[in-house]
């Protein structure tokens, strides 16, 4: 895995993570629980859980980065 860790996101801040060539560009709303975030879609406003982007595996590509 490069980039982040799902330890060091935080409520507010933007993210794009990378998984199995998807883009999804994020903004973090809830921490749920351990290491479980409700996210919102910058681009489609869609609400969902951040483990929906990985929930049937971590790619070879699998990377969460700062949006600036």
């Amino acid at each position: 895995m490069n980039g982040l860790s799902l330890d060091v996101l935080r409520v507010g801040k933007k993210y794009r993570v990378i998984n199995f060539g998807d883009r999804h560009e994020v903004v973090i709303e809830e921490k749920l629980a351990e290491g479980e975030f409700r996210v919102k879609d910058l681009h489609t406003l869609e609400r969902y859980p951040l483990s929906e982007i990985y929930r049937y595996g971590k790619g070879k590509d699998f990377e969460i980065r700062d949006l600036e």
